[in-house]
């Protein structure tokens, strides 16, 4: 794991694309077959085999304890490695201590070691079970030779590796490593949804066996951002348009009798609708579908927090599945039988869509309409607003000629939504930052203005600002800081006003004011306002009462 380390030393440091995949490529290059598997899904963020669905569930206090064990540290010197470096890996790294030589257990860690400890991890379970886990992390700390290999450890642990290597430019490094054809690499990935048996076949130098892997789920296509009224991306193409919705993006794979629902975290959530697993098991087909699980009530699509009560539950009570009914909308298909469709054109996988999803019932097909370059602004706005009227939160627009690119944000998919409102808040805790920006603080936790002037916590954002402001606003935070941090979380003087959006307001318990906002995004620094005049709890309940009443839904 030190060569493993270093590369991702090296990785973050280097700014360039084809730097990163050139030093990756490098090292994937030297290992043996079982180390090369390990080492690709530990790139990709994966420290469990995909389709694994235990979870290692390794908390910052078992990695402390493990640490303090193994390393021989006192809390105070803990804190202020921690103060001084914002993240555990990195905090943990600077109280390394050299080990005593524990004889078997000192052995160099490699990444198939580490991956064959990791699933002793996630199998640890029942009574002991923390302390069993403790026990296993104590063993791999014990076999980290540098302070170096022991931050990348501790961030494969934690799920933090975040170098700024995406799954996509792990896929280029196999390809350049392996002397393959990158499509190749990638349209076996998209296959076999496991990007170390594509490694190991791209070593073996034959990627044609991996067949669609039902069970292993495929990195999601994503949609870029379209500006309301600006409509010069979607170029000289045909476009498919449908409604946004708001609900929850799953992966549906049925296979003969057996049906999983994966979520954008890649884990498998059907068991929190038993009711699209049963219509999904009728299907005469095996399918992997791509589609949106939306709250639907007397054909109505109710909003997000509705859908929030049937979210990662491991049973569903009667009677929550009478009060909140789900649909699953199907928008495309990505096989069909043993055939990967990946590479199939939008309208053909549209067309067999079609024929495999009924237009009604638990399990339906989104309906869509095709636009020509030629259509005007004005219809484009008519249809938002017919979405908008329907419950959704917009439109998507796809390309009608483009196949589904897993993983990816390009000019293929756009999503058009408006805000729902901007409030002005203030600043009043902060937190260091993941992967490029883990040496600023860029996580912003702000609050809103209560009945009697006390602050009131509301949301907390961490994108909207650039590089620049953010190295600008660190330096202020850190001079006006208020006492020490709870390891991340640091309190600041609340004189920093910025003004947020966000596309809805719900009821929260998470938060002093009663209330949170969804995907917040900073739109600008508010230097030109004093703290004193940032918005109030009434403006809040204000914007949401209006919500509500366009939703038609009773407070």
């Amino acid at each position: 794991m030190q060569r493993f380390a270093q590369t991702c030393a090296a990785v973050a440091a280097t700014p360039g694309k084809l730097e990163k995949i050139g030093l990756v490529a490098a090292y994937l290059r030297e290992l043996d077959e079982p180390d090369l598997v390990a080492a690709t899904r530990f790139f990709s963020g994966e420290p469990l085999p995909p389709g694994d669905e235990r979870a290692l569930a390794v908390g910052e206090r078992t990695l402390i304890a493990a640490a303090r064990n193994v390393w021989q540290f006192d809390e105070a010197t803990f804190r202020a490695a921690y103060r001084a470096h914002g993240d555990l890996g990195s905090a943990l790294a600077a109280v390394y201590r050299e080990p005593l030589d524990l004889g078997l257990f000192r052995a160099p860690l490699s990444p198939h070691a580490l991956s064959e400890i990791l699933r002793e991890i996630a199998a640890a379970s029942g009574r002991a079970s923390a302390k069993r886990r403790q026990v296993l992390c104590e063993r791999i700390l014990t076999r980290c030779t540098t302070p170096l290999e022991a931050q990348y450890v501790v961030k494969i642990l934690t799920g933090d590796l975040r170098i700024g290597l995406r799954e996509g430019l792990v896929v280029d490094a196999l390809a350049c490593a392996f002397a393959r054809d990158v499509e190749e690499v990638r349209r076996a990935l998209a296959a076999a949804g496991d990007i170390g048996k594509v490694a190991r076949a791209a070593r073996n130098g034959d990627l044609r066996p991996l067949a669609v892997a039902y069970g292993s789920p495929i990195a999601f296509m994503l949609a870029s951002p379209l500006p309301f009224g600006e409509y010069r991306e979607l170029g000289p193409c045909a476009w498919l348009v449908e409604d946004k919705y708001d609900g929850v993006r799953v992966q549906a794979h049925k296979v003969g009798g057996t049906v999983k629902l994966f979520s954008r975290t890649l884990k498998d959530s059907a068991a929190a609708f038993p009711e699209i697993v049963e219509a999904l098991a009728l299907l005469r087909e095996d399918v992997i579908l791509d589609g949106e699980v939306v709250a639907e009530l007397g054909g109505r699509v109710l909003p997000f927090r509705y859908l929030q009560t049937r979210l990662q539950r491991k049973a569903v009570s009667p009677k929550l599945l009478a009060e909140v009914p789900v649909t699953l909308v199907a928008f495309d298909v990505l096989a069909h039988g043993r055939e990967s469709l990946i590479d199939t054109p939008l309208e053909i996988r549209r067309d067999i869509l079609s024929r495999i999803v009924p237009g009604r019932g638990r399990v339906r097909i989104t309906q869509a309409e095709r636009i020509e370059p030629a259509t005007p602004a004005q219809r484009i706005e008519e249809l938002f607003d017919r979405s908008r009227e329907r419950g959704n939160e917009g439109l998507l627009f796809k390309r009608l000629d483009a196949g589904y690119v897993p993983g990816k944000r390009g000019k293929w998919w756009f999503k058009l939504k408006r805000e729902l409102s901007t409030l002005d808040v203030v600043v009043v805790a902060v937190e260091w930052g993941h992967g490029k920006r883990a040496n600023v603080l860029s996580d912003y936790t702000f609050a809103v203005r209560g009945r009697n002037g006390e602050l009131l916590t509301i949301g907390k954002a961490y994108s909207g600002l650039t590089d620049a402001e953010i190295a600008e606003m660190t330096r202020w935070f850190l001079a006006h800081r208020l006492g020490d941090p709870d390891h991340r979380r640091i309190p600041v003087e609340p004189r920093i006003v910025i003004e947020v959006a966000f596309d809805v307001i719900q009821r929260s318990e998470l938060h002093e004011s009663g209330y949170a906002l969804r995907f917040p995004r900073i739109v600008r620094l508010r230097p030109d306002k004093p703290a004193g005049e940032i918005d109030s709890i009434e403006t809040v309940e204000s914007i949401y009462a209006a919500m509500l009443e366009r939703e038609g839904v009773a407070r």
